[in-house]
C-alpha cells in the first residue's frame, strides 16, 4: 500500500515507531493463500509476539481480523489496531513497558 494513502501513511509511522525500539517485524502478503486476517505487522520485542493492524482511521477490522485478534490474545499474544497518532501512543507506551 502506498505510503500516499490514509492507510499507508499510518503504516509508515508505524514503521519508524518499530525500528525506533528495534522491534522485528514482518508484514506478510498473503496473496490469496495462507491464512487470512493475519495483521499487517507480526512483531516481536523483548520476548513478546504481538500484531499490529493499520488502518486508516476510523476504518474498522473485517471479522477475519477479528478473529485473529482474539486468538493471538487467547494464545498469550498482544493484537493492536492503531488507526492514528493516539493509537500509535498506545503501541508505544506497551513497547516502553515491555
Amino acid at each position: 500500500m502506498a505510503a500516499s494513502t490514509p492507510e499507508g501513511k499510518v503504516k509508515e509511522k508505524i514503521k519508524r515507531l518499530l525500528k525506533h525500539y528495534g522491534v522485528w517485524y514482518y508484514l506478510p502478503v498473503s496473496l490469496g493463500m495462507g491464512q487470512h486476517g493475519i495483521p499487517d505487522f507480526v512483531c516481536c520485542y523483548n520476548g513478546r509476539f504481538f500484531g499490529i493492524e493499520a488502518k486508516a482511521e476510523g476504518k474498522k477490522p473485517t471479522p477475519l481480523q477479528v478473529k485473529q485478534a482474539e486468538t493471538i490474545t487467547k494464545a498469550g499474544g498482544k493484537w493492536f489496531l492503531v488507526d492514528g497518532d493516539d493509537s500509535l501512543m498506545v503501541v508505544e507506551k506497551w513497547l516502553r513497558e515491555a
